[in-house]
């Protein structure tokens, strides 16, 4: 048996995670758009020689977490993504990109149609047993 409250809890903190880290990708923005070009411009300079000694030395990069995916797809918009993207494929962006389209409508639509009260479960049940013989449709048709 599936133990809701343990999933519950694991997707709060995965979203707590997943708002942390949005947070402060956006502080990190706003202070890089208070800061000199220059600053701006030596701090990208020392990341990619950072990243070409990883290249250089064929250390594998470790898996990025749920949380990093979705802050790389949604702050990719911000600029021209391709001529930055070193540690993943284009085409694995894109992904990432479709996934969260799909998680989002999925999200979105999961309305649907709304659950039955109790007492009316409970009648549906009650003339279920009282009528055995009676199929699916008979019994919709006269509870109503």
């Amino acid at each position: 048996m599936i133990d809701f409250r343990a999933t519950a809890a694991h997707r709060f903190r995965a979203g707590i995670n997943f708002t942390l880290e949005f947070l402060l990708d956006g502080m990190r923005l706003v202070v890089n758009l208070v800061r000199s070009r220059a600053a701006s411009s030596a701090e990208i300079l020392f990341l990619r020689k950072q990243l070409a000694f990883y290249q250089e030395h064929q250390i594998k990069p470790r898996r990025l977490t749920e949380e990093a995916r979705v802050s790389l797809a949604f702050w990719s918009r911000w600029f021209n993504w391709r001529e930055s993207l070193v540690i993943v494929k284009p085409e694995t962006l894109i992904r990432w990109h479709r996934k969260g389209f799909k998680l989002f409508w999925r999200r979105k639509s999961r309305m649907g149609r709304p659950g039955l009260r109790a007492d009316i479960r409970q009648l549906i049940v009650r003339m279920v047993k009282e009528n055995p013989t009676w199929g699916q449709e008979r019994i919709a048709a006269n509870w109503g």
